[in-house]
C-alpha cells in the first residue's frame, strides 16, 4: 500500500496526537515527565517487520521481545501489537515501580506492568483515530507475549500475507531514551478502509479551510 505523501503526513499527525496522550498519562504513573513522538511510520510485510525488529544486526536477529497485543473491530479491524526488547521492558517497568523492588519482584510485575503500558498506548492511538474519524473501534483486553519478533507478529494469528503498519515510537524518560514499535496487523479490506477514512477525514478538513 502506498499513501500520498498528504495521507501520510496526516497519519503520522494523528498517531502523534495519540502517544501524546499516552505520555500524559505515563507521566502521572512515573511522576516523571514522559515524552513520545512517532517520528515515522512504515507499510511492511510480516517478514520484513519481523526483521525491523529484530534488530540490524545478526547477533539481535533471535533477542526476545516483549509484547501486548490488543484486538480492535468497527472502522477497520486490526490487531495492534506495542514491543519493546525484553532489556528495555524490564526498565520501563522499573521506572514505574521505583529502584527499591528487588529484580526478581519486577520480574514477576513485569507482565502486568507491560499489559497496563500497552493498553494506555495502544488505546490512546486507536482513540485517536476514532475521534478523529468520527468513528468506533471497540478493543479487546490486552494479551502479553514474550519471544522472537516473528513468534509474537505470528501470535497475533496474521497470515503472512498480511500487511504490517509499523509506528516507530520514541519513549523518553528523564535520563531514559527507549525506542519501540507499534504494528497494526491489516488485511486488504482494512488498509482500503484504513485509506478510505484517511480520505474522508482529509476531506473534512480541507473543507473547513
Amino acid at each position: 500500500m502506498t499513501l500520498t505523501e498528504l495521507q501520510h503526513d496526516a497519519l503520522v499527525e494523528i498517531f502523534n496526537i495519540g502517544v501524546g496522550q499516552a505520555a500524559a498519562s505515563m507521566s502521572g504513573i512515573v511522576n516523571e515527565e514522559v515524552t513520545m513522538s512517532v517520528p515515522s511510520i512504515s507499510f511492511l510485510n510480516r517478514a520484513e517487520a519481523a526483521a525491523l525488529l529484530g534488530g540490524k544486526n545478526k547477533q539481535d536477529q533471535g533477542q526476545r521481545i516483549c509484547g501486548v497485543s490488543q484486538h480492535y473491530e468497527g472502522a477497520f479491524q486490526t490487531e495492534a501489537i506495542l514491543m519493546f526488547p525484553e532489556d528495555k521492558s524490564l526498565e520501563i517497568v522499573r521506572l514505574m515501580v521505583g529502584e527499591s523492588v528487588p529484580l526478581e519482584q519486577l520480574t514477576e510485575m513485569e507482565q502486568e506492568a507491560m499489559s497496563e503500558i500497552g493498553n494506555i498506548i495502544l488505546n490512546s492511538c486507536v482513540g485517536t483515530l476514532a475521534n478523529i474519524f468520527q468513528r468506533e473501534l471497540e478493543g479487546s483486553l490486552p494479551v502479553y507475549h514474550v519471544g522472537t519478533s516473528e513468534e509474537i507478529l505470528s501470535a497475533s494469528g496474521s497470515a503472512a500475507e498480511a500487511v504490517v503498519l509499523m509506528l516507530h515510537i520514541d519513549f523518553i524518560l528523564e535520563m531514559h531514551q527507549i525506542h519501540g514499535y507499534v504494528a497494526f496487523i491489516l488485511d486488504i479490506s482494512a488498509l482500503n478502509d484504513l485509506q478510505e477514512q484517511i480520505n474522508l477525514y482529509l476531506n473534512r478538513v480541507m473543507g473547513q479551510g
